[in-house]
């Protein structure tokens, strides 16, 4: 039985290639006919390029799981505002004084 759940979505599939080009590119870089100074400035010019990426990248998602909390508080904050004036409601209905002081709503007459 697969699970479904690991690298569901674009978001997964994006992150699996990503990471499958970065290996490739690591190879590449290791057994490409160059010298040891050569191949460590290519890779330090790599993982800067990288770096500068990934903070861009992390702005965004940052923004997005901002906006989300924000849009799910106030959801919440409205569910919880609509339940206490329901409480309220009910409780103010069940607290007022019957007006018949009569306990038999069928009288029987004599």
């Amino acid at each position: 039985m697969s699970d479904d759940r690991c690298c569901s979505g674009s978001g997964g599939v994006f992150l699996a290639f990503l990471a499958g080009g970065l290996v490739g590119a690591g190879f590449a870089l290791l057994y490409a006919p160059v010298s040891g100074r050569e191949a460590r400035e290519r890779i330090g010019g790599l993982t800067e390029d990288l770096k500068k990426k990934t903070d861009g990248w992390s702005g965004d998602v940052k923004q997005k799981v901002e906006g989300f909390i924000d849009e799910e508080r106030s959801v919440i904050k409205a569910a919880y505002e609509a339940g206490r004036e329901a409480m309220s409601r009910e409780k103010a209905r069940f607290e007022k004084p019957n007006p018949n002081p009569n306990p038999n709503p069928n009288p029987i007459p004599e």
